[in-house]
């Protein structure tokens, strides 16, 4: 897989892997609870003790940062993998069984595609706040959609090839047809499709932190920190920036990694 990248996916996976890389080894080298708060070291800029500097409350801003990219990273996944596992399996079940099945998946689809999809996130946040699990469920109900919609038309088109054909005609059943002929051809449009999701899923979270919907304080979450610090942008403005650079790379990252593989 690797050889067949090219240059700017490479640089994604790099960037992305140094992300992780930061934020999971953090505790192993800059041992400090991103909860702890020191009102007496209010706003301090970088230094050899704090080396992101703290914020209002005195919190280490480093450990809040690899924390907060974390627990994005940790929900992106998980709701790249619902929406992934649910939209090729009923995007490949749609395109291989066509008729009636087809209709009624695409009729679900279209019910869900009939909301704004932040708005549908919201009433899931609304509904459970301070959630994980409906954030969780809310960003993978909308991103199932995309999912479905491009594997069953590609599904459409394989599912009439002569492989495909000549595998029925033989007694195959769907399971083998799937492990033999849809995911060999859908592999490199199912790479692309998360790394892009994965992206506005990134967004989504974070807008949702920065409107004060979800997570709740004292949570360290990206769009939550940028709400927290705006306040203090003219008097410490490196720790405004942070959160707003670890939003920026990560969604770098990951449409980096969308490109097309050659």
């Amino acid at each position: 897989m690797w050889k067949l990248m090219t240059a700017s996916q490479k640089s994604g996976v790099i960037l992305l892997i140094f992300l992780c890389a930061f934020a999971y080894l953090q505790p192993y080298f800059y041992p400090m609870d991103a909860g702890f708060q020191n009102l007496n070291q209010v706003l301090q800029k970088p230094s050899a003790l704090y080396w992101f500097g703290t914020d209002h409350f005195g919190r280490d801003m480093l450990s809040r940062l690899a924390s907060a990219i974390r627990l994005s990273f940790s929900l992106i996944i998980s709701s790249v993998f619902l929406a992934l596992f649910g939209g090729l399996l009923l995007g490949i079940w749609a395109g291989y069984a066509g008729g009636k099945v087809d209709a009624l998946l695409r009729f679900c689809c279209d019910i869900i595609m009939a909301l704004p999809g932040l708005l549908l996130v919201l009433l899931f946040a609304a509904i459970a706040p301070n959630s994980f699990l409906a954030l969780y469920l809310g960003i993978a109900l909308v991103m199932w959609v995309e999912f479905f919609r491009v594997i069953r038309l590609l599904s459409r088109s394989l599912a009439t090839s002569r492989e495909v054909e000549a595998s029925r005609l033989m007694g195959m059943g769907l399971f083998y047809c799937i492990k033999r002929h849809f995911l060999p051809k859908l592999a490199p449009v199912i790479l692309t499709l998360s790394a892009f999701s994965a992206g506005n899923a990134v967004l989504a979270l974070a807008t949702l932190g920065f409107i004060n919907v979800g997570l709740q304080p004292p949570t360290p979450e990206l769009g939550l920190m940028m709400t927290e610090l705006f306040p203090y942008y003219y008097e410490a403005p490196w720790i405004l920036v942070q959160p707003i650079i670890a939003v920026f790379l990560l969604v770098l990252s990951f449409q980096l990694i969308s490109g097309k593989v050659r």
